[in-house]
């Protein structure tokens, strides 16, 4: 009896033990279940997307093309020849209006009229441009063939900030007065920053500018990568003439923010590069100028400098130009008239074609 009794509690034992593995076993295999359920939709959340940033890139570079049809002016002609084709495009020359005015030197505020030194006059693109550029604060931007005087455009933009910090704006300096206009202009309350695309335009800037403004006391320096400017100098220089590269660098930098702050005018020259490679440089300078201004609530002036473009008025909204400050003059404003020639060569020999290359271009030199 006992050991019946011994063999009926092992059976039982070895049933409850059989039990217990039933259940855990009908746990695991719901919980893998519900696992293989799951895991299909975190697999899809998880998923990680990649993108093949070259296949987006624009393949022609800044060279993209968008226009679908090209025109050229009128009396262009062509000219067919064996193993290639001339596109002659004719000098475009512009008659002016007899009721246009050119504006004297002598008319502009006697103060300003030291910079201006040797010139009679300003030309046609300056005399449309002088009351916006000089007695206005609004952002421009300028489109003008090479050679139609830019330069001084940027210069009546740089004495309308100097006149903001003159000390007595009330009183009209005499040019012929050789006073200590140091203490005319408060100097230290305002910086001018001039962005050109190269070093060797930098220092030419550089050298036209102090020469000019020598009279006002005004210290222009050049701020690249080969002159590294102290703080001292930083603090003494009024107008910095730099690249775009040196500038994102340096208005990037918390170091810089301690003057960055006293900018008032921001000029960039050739903002057309926008479509170069260096374009991504040039729309973070805006961009951050842009910030600085909704930031500090402090004006910051663009003036934006370009040769002719087809899309102005995109760069002018990018630059937050208003109409009134946007100025577009097409070729027909080019101090000495440009024609062109455009050769295109057919022949498919590869050693006949740089053969014909060079020699179309010994016969177009000797022409000339």
């Amino acid at each position: 009896a006992e050991r019946l009794g011994g063999a009926k509690k092992k059976d039982s034992h070895e049933e409850v033990n059989a039990a217990l593995d039933n259940v855990t076993r009908m746990d695991v295999d719901d919980s893998d279940t519900q696992r293989s359920a799951t895991t299909p939709a975190v697999a899809a959340k998880d998923e990680i997307t990649e993108l093949d940033l070259e296949s987006l890139a624009f393949q022609e570079g800044a060279h993209t093309m968008t226009n679908t049809q090209c025109h050229l002016p009128d009396q262009s002609w062509r000219a067919m020849k064996k193993g290639y084709e001339e596109v002659h495009v004719p000098a475009t020359r512009s008659v002016p209006d007899p009721n246009e005015q050119l504006v004297p030197i002598s008319t502009l505020p006697p103060w300003t009229q030291n910079a201006f030194a040797g010139m009679t006059t300003l030309n046609r693109v300056q005399s449309k441009m002088y009351h916006s550029a000089l007695l206005t604060g609004d952002n421009l931007l300028l489109c003008a063939p090479t050679g139609a005087g830019k330069t001084n455009v940027a210069m009546l933009a740089m004495l309308n900030i100097i006149g903001r910090y003159r000390r007595d704006p009330g009183r009209d300096a005499n040019p012929e007065d050789t006073g200590d206009m140091e203490k005319e202009i408060e100097r230290e309350g305002f910086k001018i920053v001039y962005v050109a695309p190269m070093k060797a335009l930098v220092q030419e800037v550089v050298k036209n500018f102090r020469a000019r403004l020598a009279h006002y006391q005004i210290e222009v320096r050049e701020l690249s990568g080969d002159s590294s400017l102290s703080r001292q100098q930083i603090r003494d220089t009024q107008i910095l003439v730099t690249t775009p590269e040196k500038w994102d660098i340096v208005t990037r930098q918390g170091e810089g923010r301690a003057y960055t702050q006293l900018v008032k005018l921001v000029i960039i020259d050739e903002i057309h590069l926008l479509h170069d490679d260096r374009g991504p440089v040039l729309e973070t300078i805006v961009s951050r100028t842009l910030r600085q201004i909704e930031s500090s609530h402090e004006p910051i002036r663009l003036v934006g400098l370009s040769a002719t473009l087809p899309n102005y008025k995109d760069v002018a909204a990018f630059l937050r130009v208003p109409d009134r400050g946007c100025f577009f003059f097409d070729h027909s404003y080019r101090p000495v008239p440009l024609q062109q020639q455009y050769i295109g060569i057919t022949e498919q020999n590869a050693f006949k074609r740089f053969q014909l290359m060079n020699e179309i271009c010994y016969d177009k030199c000797c022409i000339q």
